[in-house]
Protein backbone atom coordinates (compact mmCIF):
# COMPACT_ATOMS: atom_id res chain seq x y z
CA UNK A 1 0.00 0.00 0.00
CA UNK A 2 0.96 3.59 -0.65
CA UNK A 3 -0.34 7.17 0.38
CA UNK A 4 -1.89 9.26 -2.23
CA UNK A 5 -2.16 12.54 -2.47
CA UNK A 6 -5.53 12.33 -3.58
CA UNK A 7 -7.24 15.91 -2.77
CA UNK A 8 -4.64 18.27 -4.11
CA UNK A 9 -6.82 21.20 -3.86
CA UNK A 10 -7.37 20.42 -0.16
CA UNK A 11 -4.42 19.08 0.86
CA UNK A 12 -2.24 21.86 -1.04
CA UNK A 13 -4.52 24.23 1.02
CA UNK A 14 -4.35 22.76 4.35
CA UNK A 15 -0.38 22.53 4.44
CA UNK A 16 -0.09 26.03 3.01
CA UNK A 17 -2.38 27.41 5.98
CA UNK A 18 -0.23 24.54 8.60
CA UNK A 19 3.47 26.50 7.18
CA UNK A 20 1.67 30.07 7.54
CA UNK A 21 0.93 29.39 11.07
CA UNK A 22 4.24 27.82 11.72
CA UNK A 23 6.29 30.51 9.98
CA UNK A 24 4.17 33.06 12.01
CA UNK A 25 5.84 31.48 15.27
CA UNK A 26 9.29 32.22 13.27
CA UNK A 27 8.52 35.23 12.20
CA UNK A 28 6.12 37.22 14.59
CA UNK A 29 3.43 39.57 12.65
CA UNK A 30 4.18 37.72 9.11
CA UNK A 31 0.70 35.95 9.36
CA UNK A 32 -1.42 39.30 10.36
CA UNK A 33 0.61 41.06 7.86
CA UNK A 34 0.27 39.01 4.92
CA UNK A 35 -2.61 36.34 5.68
CA UNK A 36 -5.29 39.18 7.11
CA UNK A 37 -7.33 40.95 5.67
CA UNK A 38 -7.76 44.53 7.28
CA UNK A 39 -11.74 45.62 7.67
CA UNK A 40 -13.18 48.79 7.15
CA UNK A 41 -10.77 51.76 7.69
CA UNK A 42 -7.72 49.81 7.95
CA UNK A 43 -7.81 48.76 3.52
CA UNK A 44 -5.71 51.27 1.56
CA UNK A 45 -6.90 51.36 -2.08
CA UNK A 46 -3.08 51.76 -3.05
CA UNK A 47 -1.63 48.88 -1.08
CA UNK A 48 -0.65 46.12 -2.83
CA UNK A 49 -0.39 44.18 0.25
CA UNK A 50 -4.51 45.13 1.20
CA UNK A 51 -5.44 43.48 -2.87
CA UNK A 52 -3.46 40.35 -1.61
CA UNK A 53 -5.31 39.83 2.01
CA UNK A 54 -8.56 39.38 0.57
CA UNK A 55 -7.71 36.14 -0.59
CA UNK A 56 -4.91 35.18 1.59
CA UNK A 57 -7.02 35.78 4.85
CA UNK A 58 -8.15 32.23 4.27
CA UNK A 59 -4.86 30.35 4.77
CA UNK A 60 -3.68 32.50 8.25
CA UNK A 61 -5.07 31.32 11.45
CA UNK A 62 -4.70 32.89 14.88
CA UNK A 63 -3.74 29.61 16.01
CA UNK A 64 -3.70 25.83 16.30
CA UNK A 65 -7.21 25.74 17.46
CA UNK A 66 -8.26 27.96 15.01
CA UNK A 67 -6.79 26.22 12.19
CA UNK A 68 -7.31 22.49 13.19
CA UNK A 69 -11.16 23.58 14.01
CA UNK A 70 -11.67 24.80 10.32
CA UNK A 71 -9.32 22.26 8.65
CA UNK A 72 -11.30 19.17 10.38
CA UNK A 73 -14.00 20.14 8.42
CA UNK A 74 -12.32 21.19 5.02
CA UNK A 75 -10.26 17.82 5.56
CA UNK A 76 -13.77 15.78 5.39
CA UNK A 77 -15.67 17.53 3.34
CA UNK A 78 -13.37 19.09 0.86
CA UNK A 79 -12.27 15.50 -0.57
CA UNK A 80 -15.70 14.47 -1.58
CA UNK A 81 -16.14 17.61 -3.04
CA UNK A 82 -12.90 17.53 -5.28
CA UNK A 83 -13.87 14.38 -6.31
CA UNK A 84 -17.31 15.44 -7.59
CA UNK A 85 -16.49 19.25 -8.88
CA UNK A 86 -12.60 18.86 -9.70
CA UNK A 87 -9.75 20.36 -8.41
CA UNK A 88 -9.53 23.42 -10.28
CA UNK A 89 -13.41 24.26 -10.00
CA UNK A 90 -13.03 23.80 -6.63
CA UNK A 91 -9.77 25.56 -5.77
CA UNK A 92 -12.01 28.53 -7.90
CA UNK A 93 -14.76 28.30 -5.59
CA UNK A 94 -12.24 28.90 -2.65
CA UNK A 95 -10.25 31.62 -4.20
CA UNK A 96 -14.14 33.19 -4.75
CA UNK A 97 -15.19 32.55 -1.70
CA UNK A 98 -11.98 33.65 0.12
CA UNK A 99 -12.55 36.86 -2.23
CA UNK A 100 -16.10 37.33 -0.98
CA UNK A 101 -15.86 37.15 2.36
CA UNK A 102 -12.91 39.49 2.00
CA UNK A 103 -14.08 41.98 0.10
CA UNK A 104 -17.72 42.03 2.35
CA UNK A 105 -15.49 42.21 5.59
CA UNK A 106 -13.70 45.45 4.66
CA UNK A 107 -16.94 47.02 3.10
CA UNK A 108 -18.94 46.20 6.51
CA UNK A 109 -16.80 46.02 9.13
CA UNK A 110 -14.15 47.57 11.14
CA UNK A 111 -12.25 44.57 12.65
CA UNK A 112 -9.75 42.37 10.45
CA UNK A 113 -10.55 39.26 8.89
CA UNK A 114 -8.15 35.78 9.49
CA UNK A 115 -8.93 32.49 8.56
CA UNK A 116 -11.22 29.64 6.06
CA UNK A 117 -14.25 29.19 8.04
CA UNK A 118 -16.10 31.24 5.12
CA UNK A 119 -14.43 28.42 3.27
CA UNK A 120 -15.54 25.59 5.77
CA UNK A 121 -19.40 27.25 5.48
CA UNK A 122 -19.45 27.25 1.29
CA UNK A 123 -17.95 23.54 1.40
CA UNK A 124 -20.87 22.87 4.03
CA UNK A 125 -23.60 24.15 2.16
CA UNK A 126 -21.93 22.75 -1.41
CA UNK A 127 -21.59 19.24 0.26
CA UNK A 128 -25.51 19.09 0.72
CA UNK A 129 -25.88 19.26 -2.94
CA UNK A 130 -24.40 16.79 -3.95
CA UNK A 131 -27.38 14.57 -5.23
CA UNK A 132 -28.92 17.86 -6.71
CA UNK A 133 -31.14 17.74 -9.29
CA UNK A 134 -32.30 19.92 -11.72
CA UNK A 135 -36.54 21.90 -11.03
CA UNK A 136 -35.69 20.01 -7.35
CA UNK A 137 -34.20 21.92 -3.66
CA UNK A 138 -32.74 19.06 -1.96
CA UNK A 139 -33.83 18.79 2.15
CA UNK A 140 -30.77 18.10 3.13
CA UNK A 141 -30.06 22.09 2.03
CA UNK A 142 -32.86 23.10 3.23
CA UNK A 143 -31.97 21.39 6.94
CA UNK A 144 -28.10 22.62 6.76
CA UNK A 145 -29.20 25.86 6.04
CA UNK A 146 -31.27 26.28 9.47
CA UNK A 147 -29.19 24.22 11.54
CA UNK A 148 -25.67 25.82 10.44
CA UNK A 149 -26.46 29.34 8.94
CA UNK A 150 -29.49 29.87 11.06
CA UNK A 151 -27.01 29.00 14.37
CA UNK A 152 -24.76 31.62 13.06
CA UNK A 153 -27.43 34.43 12.25
CA UNK A 154 -28.34 33.78 16.30
CA UNK A 155 -24.75 33.81 17.03
CA UNK A 156 -24.01 37.28 15.42
CA UNK A 157 -25.94 38.76 18.54
CA UNK A 158 -23.13 37.75 20.70
CA UNK A 159 -19.82 39.29 21.58
CA UNK A 160 -17.22 36.97 19.85
CA UNK A 161 -14.08 37.19 18.03
CA UNK A 162 -15.71 35.03 15.64
CA UNK A 163 -16.81 36.65 12.22
CA UNK A 164 -20.53 35.22 12.01
CA UNK A 165 -21.12 37.11 8.78
CA UNK A 166 -17.89 35.37 6.70
CA UNK A 167 -19.78 32.07 8.02
CA UNK A 168 -23.48 33.63 6.31
CA UNK A 169 -21.30 34.77 3.18
CA UNK A 170 -19.43 31.60 2.50
CA UNK A 171 -22.62 29.56 3.39
CA UNK A 172 -24.10 31.90 0.70
CA UNK A 173 -21.65 31.30 -1.61
CA UNK A 174 -21.55 27.39 -1.48
CA UNK A 175 -25.38 27.77 -2.12
CA UNK A 176 -24.57 29.28 -5.36
CA UNK A 177 -22.27 27.21 -6.22
CA UNK A 178 -24.24 24.07 -5.31
CA UNK A 179 -27.48 25.77 -7.43
CA UNK A 180 -25.58 26.89 -10.62
CA UNK A 181 -22.06 24.43 -10.73
CA UNK A 182 -22.57 21.17 -12.25
CA UNK A 183 -20.34 18.14 -10.94
CA UNK A 184 -18.07 17.06 -13.45
CA UNK A 185 -19.11 13.53 -15.05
Amino acid sequence: MRIKYNAPTVLTFAFVSAAVLLLSYIMPGFAEYWFMVPGRGGFRLGNPRCWITLVTHAAGHANWAHLLSNFSFILLIGPILEEIYGSRPLLVMILITALVTGVLNTIFFSTALMGASGVVFMMILLASFTNFSRGEIPLTFILVLILYLGRELFNSFSSNNISEFAHIAGGFCGSLFGFFRTPRA
